[in-house]
């Protein structure tokens, strides 16, 4: 039989319909946000353009007409000066973090934002590193999900509505779902699990952004190695039998496998997808050198990733993203 597809392509419509699944809405968008104490400060990110740190005064200024837009979540960063970090992210959740200072206000000025709360020790580690170190410079587990659990309930108890572990201990799903249990936030505060993390050289300007490099080594100890399949699949797996809520597969566009895997085996949880920082700079990258049309190739990468089986898309394209959405309707 000679078959013909040509008949299914010759209208607009038509190619829409051949695409189910991979509408992009706002609720597929998560914005992901960098926070810092000078309630003025707008700072610019060398590594990732049109990017920038904020304090309070700018970014609601910045959110203002996002969500007017129809901006639905974000996630929240916090960064700080190098001189308040410690070898226990003693300001990972004090009073002096911008995220515990910030956040209040976003739900007092935006109180129908969906929030999440990135949680891991990094930022405010004084060797970058997202665990606890003995002195042997190893990782001391036990020690550091009760540590990422303190820090997660504090995130819930001034508003976050979701909190992101980051951080690739093993257990810290468990440890977290606990100490929200123990603290009557279990129905207040979602878990979404960056369950699928892979050690990646994507996450280059984002560690520039959020002044979270490791100061020696590397994070292949507790990040998945980017060739892994089974042992990313045993780490959700276990993450599910903890508690998440949601899952997580970072990076995006290389691990588009692991999103569809993901999915299949556990298609009752919502999947979130990171495009990070290092595919947004190679996107950004590639289109200011005219190897192709930005707004094109971003659209077609959101539809790559809701065909592989993402509920909702982490991105830094979130605001031009809401703009193409207000065009086409």
């Amino acid at each position: 039989m000679d078959i013909k597809l040509h008949s299914c392509l010759h209208h607009p419509t038509l190619r829409l319909l051949q695409e189910p699944g991979c509408e992009i809405t706002t609720c597929n968008l998560m914005y992901p946000l960098f926070l810092v104490n000078d309630d003025d400060a707008e700072e610019t990110i060398a590594s990732m353009p049109d990017q920038k740190r904020f304090g309070a005064n700018r970014l609601r200024k910045h959110l203002e007409p996002l969500i007017e837009k129809g901006l639905k979540s974000v996630l929240l960063f916090g960064v700080i000066d190098n001189s308040m970090k410690d070898e226990n992210a003693t300001h990972a959740d004090s009073a002096e973090n911008p995220v515990i200072k910030i956040l209040p206000l976003l739900c007092k000025w935006f109180p129908k934002l969906l929030i999440a709360c990135d949680v891991c020790l990094c930022p405010y580690m004084n060797h970058g590193h997202c665990g606890i170190l003995d002195d042997d410079n190893v990782i001391q587990n036990a020690a550091s999900i009760k540590r990422l659990a303190e820090v997660a309930v504090a995130y819930g108890k001034v508003g976050a509505h979701i909190v992101a572990p980051s951080d690739m201990m093993d257990n810290r799903i468990k440890a977290i779902r606990d100490a929200l249990i123990a603290d009557r936030l279990e129905n207040r505060v979602s878990i979404l699990s960056y369950s699928a993390k892979f050690a990646s050289n994507f996450y280059g300007p984002f560690r520039d952004a959020a002044r979270s490099a490791p100061a020696f080594k590397d994070r292949r100890c507790y990040q998945l190695p980017s060739g892994s399949k089974g042992l990313a699949m045993r780490a959700v797996e276990r993450d599910v039998m903890e508690g998440a809520d949601m899952l997580m597969v970072k990076p995006g566009m290389p691990y588009l496998d692991i999103v569809r895997q993901t999915k299949n085996l556990f298609p009752q949880h919502p999947l979130y997808v990171y495009q990070v920082s290092g595919e947004y700079a190679m996107l950004y990258h590639g289109a200011q050198q005219g190897a192709f049309n930005l707004n094109e190739v971003l659209l077609e990468s959101m539809k790559g990733f809701r065909r592989a089986g993402a509920d909702c898309i982490i991105t830094y394209f979130t605001p031009r993203l809401l703009d193409l959405l207000e065009e086409s309707d």
